[in-house]
């Protein structure tokens, strides 16, 4: 197995949290959107680095600037890997917008906010992906994820259209876009991520897929990176409990419900076939490997090292 070098972690060990956890099927609350955490993220990518990484995903906070966050980033001695942008659909706010109009090119200021943020940092690529929204009429987030509920054609048609405005925008700016499928969001299955590989350019929209989240939707990963092993970006890693990920495709249940039955597992620590799914990278890869863990079976901070001795083990 081919070893490529540039590894990442993620901080959401550290600010993704039931928002009530008493409730299994409580929504998240991100920390990180909340100003008071500005205080803590210093201590955050202190313990990320006292892990051994040298590389953390780039997630600047919204209430921050750029120099502020790198200040932070070289207190650590941590440098940034690419980081996360979210196409939001209209409709799913209530709004229906004209391609073309000022209310649609102000809809991607966020993205353009991810472009500048990419270049500010001296890097190439970001993880393009739908948005995860918890709204009660939504069954994917609310009711049933992974196994592509209340599916639309049309809806389908309208995020690619979204998706591919990103992918437009953020390539005018030099930075390379790849689709980031989610569970819980409108591009969860295998049919919807091909039809969006199917209709965008190459050129302009590459894949960055996430591996546990591919086989919590029943999808082979390895499989799945070889079929598209010519627009591969860069990979989001961890493992999954894949008797959970099954069960939870028999038996549909909330996205945050099987959050917390721990499908996610630090690598190794589950039974996805990592090696093999690194195996089927093309030997041109060279993109970032960032090890993702949405909600760990530890404490962060030894999750974190968990994931750092399996990198040390298996990626160097």
């Amino acid at each position: 197995m081919r070893r490529p070098a540039r590894v990442a972690f993620n901080a959401i060990p550290w600010f993704n949290i039931p928002r009530d956890p008493t409730d299994p099927a409580s929504i998240d609350r991100w920390l990180l959107n909340e100003p008071g955490f500005r205080d803590d993220y210093p201590g955050v990518l202190a313990e990320i680095r006292d892990a051994g990484f040298e590389n953390v995903m780039l997630e600047a906070l919204p209430h921050q600037t750029l120099q502020d966050y790198e200040r932070m980033l070289a207190a650590a001695r941590l440098r940034p890997a690419p980081g996360y942008a979210v196409a939001r659909l209209p409709e799913d706010h209530g709004l229906t917008l004209r391609p073309g109009s000022p209310e649609w090119v102000r809809w991607f200021d966020g993205i353009r906010r991810k472009a500048e943020e990419t270049n500010y940092f001296g890097l190439t690529t970001i993880f393009l992906a739908p948005e995860l929204v918890w709204a009660p009429h939504l069954a994917r987030t609310m009711r049933s994820a992974a196994v592509g509920a209340d599916f639309r054609a049309d809806r389908l048609d309208r995020v690619t259209e979204v998706l591919a405005e990103a992918a437009g925008i953020l390539q005018q700016e030099g930075v390379r876009a790849g689709l980031h499928s989610h569970v819980g969001t409108w591009i969860e299955t295998e049919a919807e991520i091909e039809h969006v590989l199917g209709a965008v350019d190459e050129r302009m929209l590459g894949a960055s897929f996430d591996v546990g989240h591919l086989a919590w939707a029943g999808i082979d990963p390895a499989a799945m990176i070889a079929r598209h092993s010519g627009r591969i970006v860069d990979l989001h890693l961890k493992d999954i409990d894949l008797a959970v990920a099954a069960d939870s495709r028999a038996h549909p249940a909330p996205y945050a419900a099987t959050m917390e039955r721990g499908i996610v597992r630090e690598p190794g620590l589950g039974r996805l076939d990592l090696a093999g799914i690194l195996d089927a990278l093309p030997s041109s890869f060279d993109g970032w490997l960032i090890i993702e863990i949405d909600r760990p079976t530890m404490s962060p901070r030894d999750s974190a090292r968990r994931s750092r001795q399996w990198a040390a083990e298996t990626l160097s």
